[in-house]
């Protein structure tokens, strides 16, 4: 059985890790947790970002010798429940970041909450209500 405090790591490549901090960072008010470069062969650059103390983190990666182009769906979503309305300060300011606010593939998104995708095209949902 999984503990439920085990720490959660969401990773998936990015085309631009300067963009992606300046999203999430600028944007959405997340820390650098981590920031690593490409030291020896096999190895990729990334960022990883979060709240310090949280039990999760994003981590975006690159390899610059092979990099991946992001395969993002309409269901790969990054949901942060925020238990209060969304703020629309936040979500202007995720735009001036890199991002694009974009209807949900799922309506019960658009009613619960705002969702805006990243400069790699990944969906990050604000969502009003709260989980548990």
């Amino acid at each position: 059985m999984i503990d439920p405090t085990a720490q959660v790591r969401v990773a998936r490549p990015s085309r631009d890790l300067a963009a992606a901090e300046h999203f999430y960072v600028a944007g959405l008010g997340l820390d650098v947790l981590w920031r690593g470069t490409k030291r020896a062969p096999g190895e990729h650059d990334l960022l990883m970002v979060g709240r310090p103390g949280a039990a999760w983190h994003l981590e975006l990666t690159r390899d610059p010798d092979g990099p991946r182009e992001p395969t993002p769906t309409a269901d790969d979503l990054f949901v942060i429940y925020l238990g209060s309305p969304v703020d629309e300060a936040m979500v202007d300011r995720l735009v001036s970041a890199g991002g694009t606010r974009v209807p949900a593939h799922n309506p019960y998104w658009d009613e619960h909450g705002v969702t805006v995708a990243d400069p790699d095209g990944y969906r990050l949902v604000l969502c009003s209500r709260s989980w548990g």
